[in-house]
Formats: C-alpha cells, sequence, structure tokens
C-alpha cells in the first residue's frame, strides 16, 4: 500500500492515470498471469490460462498452516487468496481477500456494473468478463418473434452494453445465445475456477467443479479493477448422497430435498459440497442444476468434486485439453481430503428419493409426489394446472429435454397431447439449435408445445401471460427455482409448484396436481389405461452439439475508440452521481418509512418483469421500491402512511417526499430480509430515496453486502422480539456511530409518538474496510478517496 501511495502522489492526483496504475502495479497479482501450463481458459480467452500451477502453490501454503484435511471447496477456495502466507482463515469469522478467475453479468445487471466500472475511470477490466443478453426477452408467442421485438425495444441497452464490453475489453453475447449460466457451463466453467456473476445463479458453475458465487455489480467492478474481492469465509455443509438416481428421480430432487432440510435460509454463510458415492450416478448437467437451485437455500454456493462425468462434458463441449490438465490436478485440488470436517452434515439416499413437487410461494415447501394430491386437497390449491412450463437456467440440457421428450413420445402413441398450454425454453443457442437437429423440439410441438426463446422469460418474470386476470387463483408447474408470490406472472393468486422438468411433463399431460405417475396410469385415446414409462435420454448427444448461429461478439485488443452515448434524456439508462458522504453524526431521529410483514424478497423490494426495462437507470426504476411489500401497519402492499402530510401513498412517492424535505429514513423487516435475487437495485433504490439504515431480524448474503456497497447500514436485532416495539410512527435514531467497530453492537434510540423510548441493541457484521465504505456514502466512493 505504501507502494500505491507514492504512485498516487507521483501521479499528481489525475484520477484516470492514477485508477490505472494503482490497477496494474499495486493489485495485480491475479493466479491467471502466473499459470505455467499454457492451456487457454477457454477458446474466447486465448491470453487467460488455467491457473492449476498457481493454485497449487498457494494451497500447499494455506495447507501447511492450518495443518489439517481440507474440503474441495476450502481448497478452490483458499488457493484463490490473495495473500495465503498471512489471511486469517476462520470458518464463518473472517473476511478473506480474493482473487477470482473471472466475471460473468447479466443484461439487466451488467447495466449498473457497467456504470459503476464507468465512474471508476478505469481503461479496462483486469480479468476475463462477459455480458450475456438473457433477462430482457419478454415471453409472448413463441422465439424468433419475441426475439425480434426485444432487440427492437431494447436497442438502446443493448448497444450501450455492446460499446462499452468493446471499450473495456468484456466479451459480449447478443441476445438469442441463451440464459448467462447454461453459457458458461458451456464455455467458460471449469474445475477449480473461482468465479463471481451478479446474478444469484451463477453457482450453476458448481456442476463442472468451480466455486461461482453470486453477488452485485458493485462486487463485479471491484474484481475487474483488480482489487481484491471480499467475502466472509463461508462454513461448509456437506451432502452426502448414496446409492444411485433411477426412475422418475432426478438430479432436481436432491436440492428440493435439501431445500426441504435447510429451507430457504438454513444455506447462509455456507458453502454446500457434495460427496459420496452416488455423485457418479448424476449428469455433469444435473449436478448443475443441484448447484443452481443453492441459491434458494441461501447457500453463498454449491460444488461437486470433478469426477468423469465432468470431463465427458468437457470434451462434449470441445474442451478435451482442460478435461486433460483438470485429470492432473484431480486429487490435489479438485476434491476433498479425506477426513476433511463440514460444520453440518445431510445425508440423502438416492435409491429411496422420491420426486418431489416444492411450492407453493416458497421453493422449501416440499411435496413428495406421492403425497401432493392430498397435500392440495388439504390445502385447497387448485387441482387443475392451467400451465406447464419446462427448460430456465436451471434444468435446460439436452439430457433434461431428451427425458421430457421420451415422456411426451410415449403419450403420443396412445394419442394424447398436452391437457394444457406447455412452454419450453432452451438454455442457450446451442441447446435450442441440437434439439432442433435431433427431432426433440419437433416432437414437443407435435404435443402443443411452444419453444420460446434461448433466454430467461417467464421465469424472472418475463411473460405476457394472458389466460388469467390478476387476483384469479390457478395453479402452474415449471422445472425453474423460484416460485415467490407473483414472479412469474405478476399475479399473487398464481400457485406455482417447482419440480423436474419430467414431472412437469407429466403433469401437464394429465393436467391435475392429483396425478403421480410412478404409481397411476392414465387413459388413452382409445379408452385403454397405460403407465407411464420411466424417463430416458442420452446424457450427451450422439451426434455432438449444433453450436447453432454465431452470437458472440469479442471484445477488440484496443477499445479506447470506442464511443459510449447516454442520452441525458434517455429513460433507460443514467449516468451515475456518487451517493453523499457521512456527515461523521449520529443518525437522529429517522423517519420509519415501512415496516415490513413477513417475507421480504429482493422480488418485493424491487420487482422484474415490466420494471427489468429501467435496470440501467436508477432514478426510474427506483419507483418500483418495496411496492411488493406488505405494510405491517395494514397488511396491503405500496399503501403506507406519510408521517409529514398523514396522507396515504405508495412507497415510492412518500420515499421521494421524505427526500425532497430532507426527512431521513429506515425501513424494518423481518427473517432473511433480501433473500433471492442478487439483484443490487434493491440496495441501491433505498440510498438513493433517501435510506441510511435498514433493521431486520437476519439478512440473506448478498443483500446484506450489497447494502453495504452502497453505504447503507443493514443492522439485526440483537433481541428480535424488538423488531414488535417498532411502530410506524416511531423516530429511530442511531447513537455512537462515531465509534462504530466490528463486532461492537449500535446503540439504537426508539421515539414513540407518546415520548417514551425504548433503547435497544443492533447488530452488524461490517469490518473495518466496510465501515470506511460507510462513511465514504458508498465503496464506489471510497475507491476513488484511495486514488484522490
Amino acid at each position: 500500500m505504501a507502494y500505491c501511495m507514492r504512485v498516487l502522489h507521483r501521479q499528481g492526483g489525475k484520477l484516470p492515470e492514477v485508477l490505472q496504475e494503482v490497477q496494474s502495479r499495486c493489485f495485480h497479482f491475479s493466479p491467471l498471469t502466473a499459470a505455467a501450463a499454457k492451456v487457454a481458459m477457454s477458446k474466447f480467452d486465448s491470453q487467460s490460462y488455467l491457473p492449476y500451477e498457481k493454485l497449487s502453490t498457494n494451497l500447499e501454503v494455506v495447507k501447511k498452516r492450518l495443518n489439517r484435511p481440507l474440503t474441495l471447496s476450502e481448497k478452490v477456495l483458499y488457493s484463490h487468496l490473495d495473500d495465503p502466507n498471512n489471511q486469517d482463515i476462520e470458518r464463518g469469522t473472517s473476511y478473506l481477500r480474493l482473487r477470482p478467475d473471472r466475471v460473468a453479468m447479466q443484461d439487466a445487471t451488467a447495466q449498473m456494473a457497467m456504470l459503476q466500472f464507468i465512474s471508476s475511470g478505469l481503461k479496462r477490466v483486469a480479468v476475463p468478463s462477459t455480458i450475456h443478453c438473457d433477462h430482457l426477452i419478454e415471453a409472448q408467442v413463441g422465439g424468433e418473434k419475441d426475439l425480434a421485438r426485444a432487440k427492437d425495444l431494447n436497442k438502446e441497452v443493448y448497444q450501450f452494453l455492446s460499446t462499452a464490453g468493446a471499450k473495456y475489453g468484456v466479451g459480449f453475447w447478443k441476445p438469442g445465445s441463451g440464459i448467462i449460466h447454461q453459457i458458461l457451463l458451456e464455455n467458460y466453467a471449469f474445475p477449480g475456477l473461482l468465479m463471481i456473476g451478479t446474478d444469484s445463479h451463477t453457482p450453476n458453475g458448481g456442476g463442472l467443479g468451480g466455486l461461482c458465487i453470486g453477488v452485485g455489480g458493485a462486487d463485479a467492478v471491484d474484481v475487474m479493477a483488480s482489487i481484491p474481492w471480499e467475502l466472509k469465509c463461508p462454513n461448509v455443509i456437506g451432502v452426502k448422497l448414496t446409492g444411485k438416481l433411477s426412475g422418475w428421480t432426478s438430479p432436481k430432487d436432491i436440492i428440493l430435498k435439501v431445500a426441504d432440510i435447510l429451507t430457504v435460509k438454513g444455506g447462509t454463510g455456507a458453502i454446500v459440497e457434495y460427496y459420496g458415492s452416488g455423485v457418479d450416478s448424476i449428469s455433469c448437467t444435473g449436478m448443475a442444476t443441484i448447484c443452481n437451485m443453492g441459491a434458494e437455500i441461501g447457500a453463498t454456493t454449491s460444488v461437486f468434486p470433478y469426477n468423469g462425468r465432468m470431463h465427458q462434458y468437457l470434451k462434449a463441449t470441445n474442451r478435451g485439453d482442460i478435461a486433460t490438465e483438470a485429470d492432473k490436478f484431480g486429487k490435489k485440488l479438485l476434491t476433498a481430503d479425506e477426513g476433511c470436517k463440514y460444520d453440518q452434515v445431510i445425508e440423502i439416499n438416492l435409491d429411496t428419493l422420491e420426486p418431489h413437487v416444492n411450492g407453493p410461494f416458497t421453493p422449501d415447501l416440499a411435496n413428495p409426489i406421492s403425497k401432493l394430491g392430498e397435500s392440495a386437497r388439504k390445502a385447497n390449491w387448485p387441482m387443475d394446472i392451467r400451465v406447464g412450463l419446462i427448460g430456465s437456467c436451471t434444468n435446460s440440457s439436452y439430457e433434461d429435454m431428451g427425458r421430457c421428450a421420451s415422456i411426451i413420445k410415449e403419450a403420443q402413441s396412445h394419442g394424447l397431447k398436452f391437457k394444457v398450454p406447455f412452454n419450453v425454453t432452451p438454455g442457450s443457442e446451442q441447446i435450442r439449435a441440437t434439439i432442433e437437429r435431433d427431432g426433440i423440439a419437433k416432437t414437443m410441438r407435435e404435443s402443443g408445445a411452444t419453444v420460446l426463446a434461448n433466454a430467461c422469460g417467464p421465469c424472472i418474470g418475463q411473460w405476457d401471460r394472458q389466460d388469467v386476470k390478476k387476483g384469479e387463483k390457478n395453479t402452474i408447474v415449471t422445472s425453474y427455482n423460484r416460485n415467490f408470490t407473483g414472479r412469474n406472472d405478476a399475479n399473487p393468486a398464481t400457485h406455482c409448484f417447482v419440480t423436474s422438468p419430467e414431472m412437469v411433463t407429466a403433469l401437464s399431460i394429465a393436467g391435475t396436481l392429483d396425478f403421480d405417475p410412478t404409481k397411476q396410469e392414465l387413459t388413452g385415446s382409445d379408452g385403454k389405461k397405460f403407465k407411464l414409462s420411466s424417463p430416458f435420454a442420452d446424457e450427451l448427444p450422439s451426434k455432438g452439439f449444433d453450436p447453432g448461429m454465431d452470437t458472440f461478439d469479442a471484445p477488440p485488443a484496443d477499445g479506447s475508440n470506442v464511443k459510449i452515448d447516454v442520452s441525458p434524456s434517455s429513460q433507460r439508462l443514467q449516468l451515475l452521481d456518487p451517493f453523499d458522504k457521512w456527515s461523521g453524526k449520529d443518525l437522529s431521529d429517522m423517519t420509519v418509512l415501512i415496516k415490513v410483514k413477513g417475507k421480504c424478497t429482493t422480488d418485493h423490494i424491487s420487482a422484474a418483469g415490466p420494471w427489468l426495462k429501467y435496470r440501467g437507470h436508477l432514478d426510474n426504476i427506483s419507483n418500483n421500491m418495496f411496492i411488493g411489500a406488505v405494510n405491517a401497519e395494514n397488511g396491503e402492499m405500496n399503501k403506507i402512511k406519510n408521517q409529514l402530510t398523514g396522507e396515504w401513498g405508495g412507497v415510492p412517492d412518500v420515499a421521494r417526499h421524505y427526500k425532497a424535505n430532507k426527512v431521513q429514513w429506515v425501513a424494518v423487516g423481518d427473517e432473511n430480509y433480501g433473500e433471492g435475487s442478487s439483484r443490487e437495485h434493491a440496495a441501491l433504490e433505498p440510498r438513493h430515496l433517501g435510506g441510511r439504515a435498514i433493521i431486520v431480524k437476519s439478512f440473506a448474503r448478498i443483500h446484506e453486502t450489497n447494502l453495504k456497497k452502497q453505504g447503507m447500514l443493514p443492522l439485526t436485532f440483537a433481541n428480535a422480539s424488538d423488531y414488535d416495539k417498532i411502530q410506524p410512527t416511531d423516530k429511530i435514531s442511531l447513537v455512537n456511530l462515531a465509534s462504530l467497530k466490528p463486532g461492537q453492537q449500535v446503540d439504537c434510540e426508539v421515539k414513540h409518538a407518546d415520548g417514551k423510548v425504548d433503547k435497544i441493541k443492533l447488530n452488524h457484521t461490517l469490518n473495518d474496510l466496510q465501515i470506511t465504505w460507510f462513511k465514504a456514502g458508498s465503496a464506489l466512493n471510497r475507491m476513488k478517496e484511495i486514488a484522490q
């Protein structure tokens, strides 16, 4: 750091030049630069090599220091330490400073990430990075037309992302390429990788033995700027798999069972690591499905050990050289040490695991298929299924599509088709092209399916659904990952169930929740009864993958002459102004904007769906702040009392009124506040509209970090029952902030309308560096302070 300061002084405080030299000389010790084996990380990164030699060297240092067997996740994580010789390493306590190998951003979050990177003044990203256009394509009539419409509607955003990528050295995957996580698995993920991605389902890459972690855009900026990335040292949950998958039981059922055991917050602060003899019965893409949905239990990420199924997948996706290198480091780096210790162990026997259908309204409400009908009747869930949907980043592999096709073909042979609309989302252009070539898509269409664009679509609310009215109670079944209220179609009365694509297919043929294909029969068009056979398909296409259309734009070697235009009048994009610094004084007599009752996900705080188009315009998207959260005062959404005027209004409107009148405010929440998506807008919007602190019973990991990055104080009740003391008319004061320190509680005074004051204690997890973010007003502000 002393050297860095000398550089800053010598440069005379010229921000872009200073930051560039700080980037290149003070921070840049990426493991990629020291790779001994000249095997490229991907065909798109010809000058960035597999880091195995460097990682092995780092690992040896750490193993000597810790002197104990290490789990797989510890090996991969600790081998990416910025300073393996001196880093404090204690699970659940230490903050690790890490050097990820790459960054991936989807288009909805990439807008804000790139806007923040532009604000940093740096000239080019320091690690391989990519942008993937998958979130802004709305499902309406079918893939080709929906894609064409999206390209027209989002032209301004795509142009911004394309030119920003070219200028700063970021690869650009065009709309229609596919879903970010499938593209990463096919092209970029490799065993031992440490990657961060601005999407909560980035852990999908754990199916190829990498630690792939969802973050907010500000974290991505750190890594792209070659500043060590901070992560609280995770605990490790071991999931021991025995037996083997067979019949109707699929990889999806493993994670649905884990969600049942751990609930939506049971994995918070931990990496979930799978091991045991049962692992080898799961395909590589099946392992990716399991890791993908680990986000639903709050896990930092999930990972499988390197094995032959991963080797086969790497070869099938034209990465045999990577598979060969991974073979060399399999035991040393890519599998757990014998005798390693886990903080918690779960055992699942795959021989006895039953297919599951989880939901509605939460992904951890487990229903074994044998009990689904009974549970639906007892709970008065709508029995008739209205729509079936398969695909998404979770279940869109060639194997998934093939297993569904085997069910469809058998039903067709008995004269049956889908009883309900059936939508198929291919995970990538490669998957789309391959299932078209091999006749799988044709089989699906012949039974009434609609093949949608290679994009997220209905999974994230990008669905122009017309068959039900808002408020109409109905049931849908999906192979997606999330089923929060209103997530798919903005209808709070839609009961969404998540299950395997095979089970979605069978249920959509039957048309009712009260059907168990493992036991019950269907009636063919000839009146004869028949029982569906267990689904089957090739794990990988026998003819190899068809890559389809070329949808990738590589950045030029020098993008300095590329021009980026952001119109001041744009409704989609807005250059960022820095947030205000902390005044140095206590935050006194803050108004309670809203006290949220019950589940409050990032969907509730910053809705997706139609709001996705404003992800690059902070002021416009702030009009959705908290509109899905339930106000504890009246049990209603988007209706709170303005404490200045006494009138009721929408949450964003009241917040804007407070901001205009220089009234600082806090929001109060319940358990696991901010679970779900990685979207940092759920932290940016409260900060933009005048919020200073969020006080809750507990936080989801990504959201808590996002709040810290934006200079908000994320605080938790030391006594959870103190949540009940907060009233809408209260004034909240956070005192003695000048002495804010890691591990030290914050004093809070709650002044009631009758003049009485309750003094309570609040906890926080801010470390020394994060406290400087709060004082500077944001992490980005702090980066600029260091440079100046």
